[in-house]
């Protein structure tokens, strides 16, 4: 039983740290200053847990029974928070608690193996003090981790069931008091959601809880994990992990950096202004002279440095009549298309930069005398997966298209032949959810024209 025991309390506290590493860095909320806030005072909360006779306070002989076992319980509760550091809340729990192996009966005999009691918990209300650890912390507003004691009085309605147990009585329901004592800590998760987790021994102001009647006062523990959510305006803190003192110095942070801004800004200000009266006369000097003669003042001369006795029009810019451009017409062939493919095929860079590996020289060095041979027109398109910001990528691409251009002129192509853009991951030709799709995606594509 101690083994099943430690093993449930075991999972409880892995559920915890999941909790805890899956839980958001809380980030500033302050939209106004040195008002009056709002708080999250009241809450609401479920759990489920484990319910058995055994507890630090049984004794060497562990109460009426020798064995305890634990069963499912579940309950809830409703707190008001008063203070950041205590709050009332009333607790409601229903199950079974079970035990075997009575006292009563002579150690290690059948008679004793075979003995056990069951009882049944139909309801039970309780009304306790709830002592959380306030957050005083200088930076977070809102704590992630709150410890807490609890302690109160409650009443129950509950009935025993004994099995085989001589000096045992079956009751019925009837109703006891008992006083509730408990520890645990809750993860703040938001403003509205904590998960709860602790655990409570409930001492009985009766003996025949469990059916016997035993020298001192029966007790019982319940070892729970929950959810609770606290209920406010929709952009209120919870009291119980909000931290006035860290609240109060990011106002005043605030406050002060904006007072900093505004003298700032009023002095630059002051300072450009006699700057600008100061610039004004002579800019409009230089506006209305022309520099290069060509009778178009500098502020309307939209072509600035004309050659002496060029004529030009009203905007100052040269007049000409166009030379026809005559260019031959340029044929691709397959051969030439096949030295572009091995290119494309063999062209690697290093991870993650436009760097391109050694090994790929040798196909790039045939397109460059392609291009001088046959004085070609070359574009060259880079493209990237999806992976990694939209702004990284293009830039990769672009950058990688470039260095592709600069490694043919450096061969002796002829630069202004030659286009290098860059689509990041906007062009896909295969699907990015896959390894093989994004290396696919990962390419400079090369056209000839």
């Amino acid at each position: 039983m101690n083994f099943n025991f430690t093993k449930s309390l075991s999972t409880i506290a892995l559920v915890s740290l999941s909790a805890a590493a899956s839980a958001q860095t809380m980030s500033s909320d302050s939209t106004t200053r040195f008002q009056k806030r709002d708080f999250r005072t009241w809450s609401i909360g479920l759990n489920g847990g484990i319910l058995s006779h055994y507890t630090p306070f049984n004794g060497t002989d562990n109460g009426d029974f020798k064995s305890p076992q634990v069963s499912w319980g579940y309950g809830g509760y409703v707190k008001k928070q008063i203070l950041p550091g205590f709050g009332i809340q009333a607790d409601f729990l229903a199950g079974t608690i079970k035990g075997a192996n009575a006292n009563s009966l002579p150690s290690g005999s059948a008679a004793q193996l075979n003995s056990s009691y069951a009882t049944r918990i139909q309801w039970s209300a309780d009304l306790a003090a709830n002592f959380t650890v306030a957050n005083v912390s200088l930076n977070q507003k809102r704590s992630f981790l709150a410890p807490y004691l609890t302690a109160g009085a409650g009443y129950m309605s509950s009935s025993a069931h004994v099995n085989n147990v001589p000096a045992g009585n079956n009751t019925n329901y009837h109703n006891n008091w008992f006083v509730p004592v408990g520890a645990g800590f809750k993860l703040g998760l938001s403003k509205v959601v904590n998960l709860d987790f602790g655990y409570t021994v409930s001492f009985m102001k009766s003996r025949d809880f469990d059916g016997v009647v035993g020298p001192l006062n029966d007790r019982y523990s319940y070892a729970h994990a929950g959810i609770e959510i606290a209920l406010g305006k929709k952009k209120s803190s919870q009291l119980q992990n909000f931290s006035a003192i860290a609240a109060l110095r990011e106002e005043s942070a605030a406050e002060s950096n904006e007072l900093r801004t505004r003298l700032a800004i009023s002095e630059q200000k002051r300072l450009a202004d006699e700057a600008a009266s100061a610039a004004a006369a002579a800019q409009l000097a230089k506006d209305m002279g022309d520099d290069d003669g060509d009778g178009v003042a500098n502020k309307f001369d939209k072509c600035p440095n004309t050659p002496a006795n060029t004529t030009v029009d009203g905007a100052g810019c040269p007049l000409k009549v166009p030379a026809p451009v005559i260019r031959e017409k340029v044929i691709v062939t397959e051969a030439d298309r096949k030295v572009v493919g091995e290119a494309i095929k063999n062209l690697e860079f290093e991870l993650g930069k436009a760097t391109i590996k050694e090994r790929s020289y040798p196909t790039l060095d045939r397109v460059a005398d392609l291009l001088v041979q046959k004085n070609f027109s070359l574009k060259l398109a880079g493209h990237t997966d999806n992976t990694g910001s939209m702004a990284l990528n293009l830039a990769l691409s672009k950058n990688r298209a470039e260095a592709v251009k600069a490694y043919l002129v450096s061969k002796g192509a002829n630069a202004s032949t030659i286009e290098a853009t860059g689509y990041g991951p906007n062009q896909p030709i295969a699907s990015n959810k896959t390894a093989a799709g994004r290396q696919q995606n990962r390419r400079v594509e090369f056209s000839l024209f």
